[in-house]
């Protein structure tokens, strides 16, 4: 079901070219991840709405989430090639959009269409990798994967902000046509496999009850105390909507033929565990690419050029980490590298923390380098360690799971901070007070921390000993090479 395996890790074994349209693929989702954050300031200067901007990243990232178990369902059955290139081309589709957007409403919607599109890329190029790549290899890999990362960490947010100061925030989208095109191609033209295709049958009610469900709390987090009462009827009731279509949810899966989330693997306690530390790791993530540009710009007045270098600091650490974490894993472990990690962003996010009263894009850039190496050693390792797990017929599915998980974790930690943000500056003197803008992003920062910590515990709870432990080691089944 894979390319030709070779000998050989780079660009010159027999699996190089599809290493790196890979890559490529991997550096619309890494670049968008960075571009758009620094630009937020300059998007609301145009459009308006302020309190609205949260929703460009919930909607985003809640339609990647609901999508990507459907979309490895899909790549079990009819193969992962489509799938990608199916998320390449809505990808395509959302950043031209976008780029065209004439309120804050339609490139809300827009953003929707690109979070499909980054569903299916995302997860797919990490199946991928699994699937052509052992164990050993994949620590090797990491390495060129994550270098996509640390180009992307300068490149986007660089882009972000020259694009918002000297030209126009709608660059940030229209940047993305040559590179889907690019990428496109490059999976058509060298990524091979030969696939059973199967009847399958799309999980129609549960992949309903999970969109409701998340768009239903996420709605009431980021309106709640904004365009109504914490208490009032509408917030109540998209609350209760939300909390009970996401209780339904399990109930459904478990009579589905092919359920849109497999939960019942989520019984093993390795995908449990990591699972957890992936929803941690999104809610970082978002959490501090989406509110550290909005507070340097806002509280300091620094050109979106300054906050996104800030930004990059920690986009940049990610992959630096991810880089060497295959040394440390393979000698140490999964759980011990991700205890570490997730240990280093709890420092790095109590420190952030304790110095938002006290805004210098300097030690917010020192600090958010810290966090994104400790996230460098957690997101990977505790990914490869679930993809081992498994055989193929699994592996997109477990994936999937990870994946869908930090996406969750994204959009509702968004929404949470969000909604924190918007009571807080509703509380004061608005989003252009500097001593508003300081509490507010203050108290989003303490929130962060406490994500972190989370994170470290589920960390904490993942199965002990190396790679080759029981818990960890499974025989694979790979399918014939070409």
């Amino acid at each position: 079901m894979s390319s030709d395996r070779g000998t050989t890790v780079g660009f010159r074994s027999e699996r190089g070219a599809v290493l790196m349209a890979l890559m490529l693929t991997t550096g619309l989702i890494a670049i968008d991840v960075t571009i758009l954050a620094t630009a937020v300031p300059s998007v609301v200067k145009e459009l308006g709405e302020f309190d609205q901007f949260p929703w460009l990243f919930s909607v985003y990232l809640l339609a990647q989430a609901v999508s990507v178990p459907i979309y490895s369902k899909l790549a079990d059955t009819i193969g992962r090639k489509p799938v990608i290139l199916v998320g390449v081309g809505l990808f395509l589709l959302g950043s031209i959009l976008a780029g065209a957007a004439w309120n804050m409403g339609s490139l809300i919607a827009f953003r929707v269409v690109q979070g499909l599109g980054a569903g299916a890329a995302a997860p797919m190029s990490m199946t991928i990798v699994g699937d052509i790549y052992s164990v050993a290899e994949r620590a090797l890999v990491q390495g060129y994967i994550a270098s996509v990362w640390a180009v992307s960490s300068v490149v986007g947010p660089a882009l972000g902000g020259l694009f918002s100061q000297f030209v126009s925030w709608r660059w940030i989208f229209l940047v993305n046509i040559p590179l889907c095109l690019i990428a496109g191609w490059a999976i058509m033209r060298n990524y091979h496999e030969d696939v059973t295709r199967t009847r399958h049958r799309i999980d129609v009610a549960g992949a309903l009850l999970l969109t409701v469900g998340l768009t239903a709390v996420i709605l009431a987090l980021l309106e709640g105390g904004n365009a109504w009462e914490w208490w009032s009827v509408p917030s109540v009731a998209s609350f209760a909507l939300g909390l009970s279509a996401l209780a339904a949810f399990p109930f459904v899966e478990r009579r589905a033929a092919e359920p849109v989330l497999d939960l019942s693997i989520l019984a093993r306690p390795l995908i449990r565990t990591t699972t957890m530390v992936s929803l941690g790791v999104g809610g970082l993530l978002i959490g501090i690419t989406s509110f550290v540009p909005t507070y340097l710009e806002n509280a300091l007045g620094v050109v979106p050029l300054v906050s996104g270098i800030a930004v990059a600091a920690l986009t940049l650490g990610w992959p630096l980490a991810a880089a060497v974490s295959g040394r440390l894993y393979l000698r140490y472990g999964y759980r011990r590298t991700v205890m570490l990690g997730s240990g280093i962003a709890v420092i790095g996010t109590i420190a952030l923390a304790a110095s938002g009263p006290w805004p210098n894009p300097v030690v917010v850039g020192a600090i958010s380098f810290v966090i994104g190496f400790g996230l460098g050693w957690t997101a990977a390792p505790s990914l490869i360690a679930a993809q081992a797990s498994v055989d193929w017929s699994e592996r997109a599915v477990v994936t999937g799971v990870n994946v869908f998980a930090r996406s969750a974790g994204s959009a509702v930690g968004v929404a949470i901070f969000g909604a924190i943000a918007n009571n807080v500056i509703a509380a004061g003197r608005g989003e252009h007070d500097y001593a508003t803008i300081v509490a507010a992003s203050t108290w989003v920062f303490v929130a962060i921390a406490v994500t972190a910590v989370l994170t470290w515990l589920a960390g904490t709870r993942m199965p002990p000993g190396t790679i080759d432990a029981p818990a960890y080691a499974q025989v694979q089944v790979e399918p014939a090479a070409d």
